[in-house]
């Protein structure tokens, strides 16, 4: 069993900058604000993903032929023409920016969105990003330790920014190693990003847990979020289970050429009824 935070729950819609124009992505993260989105996300991809990939086997995708967008600017442009949803990344791979420069674009968009700015955080699954990007691919592991050491250079950095992000900024981290991934959410993350079957979660949950408790952290001080796809990327877990294991930030997956609103609308009015009932 979970302990269910107190926390109301949220409502994300993430538009993967693929495979469509750049002019309909704007359209509908701005129809999403207007349906009453709670947060936008982009994807961090140089190519554009094949969705037919299992994103419960991790790494080992391979891109597909599409359109595709970068995420730091997508995420500047969010900024500018949004005025509340917060705004983020499923997640920043770690090894494509110097972590300094990470932080100064994060502190950047902060501003840019008036202080709605959350900084996600990974390590990168995508072979082809690295290699076509000039950037070294090396086994998980390396990208996990990686990751784990960029991440308090990136928060060293954002402390020391002038002028700094306009509040705390959140650190959202995609990690579910057991042995880099999961200690390093435990000691630095804000919100953690997981995803998997319901069986998957609620294992994971349990090991944060353990671990928060070893490190003298209090686990409810971490937002946990994840992914509804509807059977998308072989997910498939219903919003009553998600709010079940004690999640209370879910994350609805939609890539180009339309970014469909359909599904979020129905999560949206889910979410809406929990508060009349």
């Amino acid at each position: 069993m979970t302990t269910e935070p107190n926390r109301p729950v949220k409502i994300g819609f993430h538009l993967a900058p693929q495979h469509g124009e750049y002019q309909r992505m704007r359209q509908q993260w701005m129809a999403a604000e207007e349906l009453g989105a709670d947060a936008l996300y982009t994807s961090d991809h140089f190519f554009a993903q094949d969705t037919s990939n299992d994103a419960t086997a991790g790494e080992g995708s391979t891109f597909a032929v599409g359109m595709n967008f970068e995420a730091m600017t997508i995420q500047a442009a969010m900024a500018a023409t949004t005025t509340r949803p917060q705004i983020g990344c499923l997640v920043h791979g770690v090894g494509f920016r110097n972590p300094h420069l990470t932080a100064d674009m994060a502190r950047t968009i902060d501003h840019i969105s008036n202080g709605r700015f959350i900084l996600g955080l990974g390590t990168g699954y995508m072979k082809e990003d690295f290699v076509e990007y000039g950037y070294e691919w090396v086994r998980q592991k390396e990208r996990s330790l990686n990751l784990a050491a960029k991440v308090p250079i990136i928060k060293d950095r954002l402390s020391k920014l002038n002028p700094p992000p306009l509040r705390k900024l959140p650190i959202l981290i995609g990690a579910m190693g057991s042995k880099i991934g999961m200690p390093l959410v435990a000691h630095h993350a804000d919100i953690w990003h997981a995803y998997g079957t319901g069986e998957q979660l609620a294992v994971k949950i349990e090991e944060l847990k353990e671990l928060c408790m070893k490190i003298g952290r209090d686990f409810n001080e971490i937002e946990i979020a994840t992914w509804y796809t509807r059977g998308a990327l072989h997910i498939d877990i219903k919003p009553d289970d998600i709010y079940a294991l004690g999640i209370r930030n879910i994350i609805q997956l939609q890539i180009g050429p339309h970014w469909d609103l359909g599904i979020l609308r129905e999560l949206l009015q889910w979410r809406d009824s929990l508060s009349q009932s």
